[in-house]
């Protein structure tokens, strides 16, 4: 067993390895090292960033069934998913997602400079923080109702969207559980079992949620709560498959009481992170909640959601190239390697924008039917393809931006990147974009070019300030950090 081990992180090391070396020989021409630098950085990245994009893209794809069926049973119904899964689970997701990334940055950077011990240490670490912090947000779903109220929405459709929350409550607590255990396997290149578990969840899914919503007529609630059902299979799935492992045998060694210690400086970690990253999850979310406050919000509400689900399903392809951005920077800092690092963000930057722009054309290419695999409506498909074109701008900057927030995570920026967030976002985006919905009658497309205003500006800065990078300095960075945090495991 351990002969196994040795040979796969001896192979991931050799590979490491091999590219600072092609990228640091003088001797051979640039071309020459360019040439080979890709070979090396495609095979490592695809292997990464491939089967990251199903993880994904089938998990987007089990809310977005949810949402599909929820949409047949009628307009009323499909606004209240939408604002269900967009306006309000969304906000834990991004919570959840965002503290789960100080054990990205942490894990992947231990496992690069070979402290494999510890990547169970800050796995059990941020579990037992995001359980706690999924105690308050259960209050939130549970006053959901009148939180929609009070945000201007009305009253059939927070009514509706306030019984479609109550069944995603159990899901918070499994994104307090997978979140962690997923930054876990990524940071060990450990994807495709993730990938895999996902397919067969999505499986059962699907055939679970036709029963509740269509045979046993058990409407929006049952919808939620077989969607909630499915993440804890997920979940399940992927620790069982931590234990049983022979690759994980070395970073996870068993629960240890050294995951109760340091807790509070690992909380102050984990909510930069979470401040970067819920700005952003959440940016779109509000612009779901503004539209309800237009004229005709159902209209509104039904074309954005469309869009936003469509975006999001292309978003997935980006975010599978942010986990690889992540892993890719992370380990190479923690393992010295700053042209690979470099390099590194370069590749999948560029991989990531080439894909993002095949899929903006055929969103173009298809504006006019591809809403009826939502909804029957007209009014609704002539809404959506009204909207198109900025739908497919939003997947252009996506193809940018999300990868860019993955180095960021590999680097540690988190909260510089936070800042940069609200300005771009909260002071120029959603002001501007309420300017040009409501001052200038704008509608729905609107607030949605301000709020790419904002994705833009932010993208940009971030594009500027990674250019000017010095990695060798975010080299020495990275050992002083896992020198602060490479404590000793005290076992159970």
């Amino acid at each position: 067993m351990d002969e196994i081990l040795l040979q796969k992180h001896s192979s991931y090391e050799l590979i490491s390895s091999e590219l600072e070396d092609v990228l640091s020989d003088g001797s051979l021409p640039v071309s020459r090292r360019l040439w080979r630098g890709l070979s090396i950085e495609f095979m490592t990245l695809f292997r990464l960033a491939a089967p990251a994009c199903v993880v994904y893209l089938l998990n987007n794809v089990i809310s977005m069934s949810t949402q599909i069926y929820c949409g047949h049973l009628g307009n009323v119904q499909l606004a209240a998913s939408s604002l269900g899964n967009t306006g309000v689970q969304l906000f834990a997701y991004g919570l959840m997602l965002g503290m789960g990334s100080a054990v990205e940055t942490l894990c992947g950077q231990a496992y690069g400079a070979h402290k494999y011990d510890m990547l169970g240490i800050y796995l059990q670490r941020s579990t037992i923080l995001l359980m706690a912090t999924g105690i308050p947000l259960t209050l939130v779903y549970i006053f959901s109702k009148p939180i929609l109220l009070a945000l201007g929405e009305s009253e059939e459709v927070a009514e509706a969207a306030a019984l479609f929350v109550y069944g995603l409550i159990p899901q918070i607590f499994a994104y307090a559980a997978n979140f962690p255990i997923q930054k876990f396997l990524q940071a060990q290149s450990i994807i495709f079992p993730s990938a895999l578990i996902a397919a067969v969840s999505l499986v059962i899914h699907v055939l679970l949620t036709w029963v509740v919503v269509y045979v046993l007529d058990w409407g929006l609630l049952g919808a939620s709560l077989t969607l909630s059902f499915s993440w804890w299979i997920i979940v399940v799935a992927q620790f069982v498959y931590i234990l049983m492992s022979e690759k994980c045998k070395k970073t996870w060694t068993g629960f240890s009481w050294q995951a109760f210690s340091g807790l509070w400086e690992f909380l102050k970690l984990s909510t930069s992170s979470a401040v970067m990253l819920c700005l952003e999850t959440w940016y779109f979310q509000i612009l779901v909640l503004v539209a309800g406050l237009l004229p005709n919000p159902t209209i509104a509400l039904d074309s954005l959601a469309i869009c936003q689900t469509i975006l999001g399903w292309v978003f997935m392809v980006a975010v599978g190239f942010n986990a690889a951005a992540s892993v890719r920077i992370s380990n190479e800092l923690g393992a010295g390697h700053p042209k690979s690092a470099s390099f590194a963000v370069v590749i999948v930057n560029s991989s990531s924008f080439i894909i993002s722009a095949i899929c903006a054309v055929l969103v173009l290419i298809l504006r006019h039917v591809m809403s009826y695999a939502f909804t029957e409506g007209e009014v609704v498909a002539e809404a959506v393809s009204d909207l198109t074109p900025l739908l497919a701008i939003s997947i252009l900057l996506n193809g940018v931006q999300p990868v860019l927030s993955g180095v960021a995570v590999g680097c540690g920026w988190q909260t510089f990147v936070a800042y940069v967030n609200v300005a771009c976002y909260y002071i120029v985006g959603i002001p501007l974009g309420v300017l040009l919905g409501f001052y200038f009658n704008l509608g729905a497309k609107g607030i949605w070019s301000g709020m790419i205003g904002g994705v833009a500006m932010q993208t940009l800065i971030l594009l500027w300030v990674t250019f000017r990078t010095n990695w060798n300095d975010e080299v020495d960075k990275a050992r002083s950090r896992l020198d602060k945090w490479g404590d000793q495991r005290q076992p159970m």
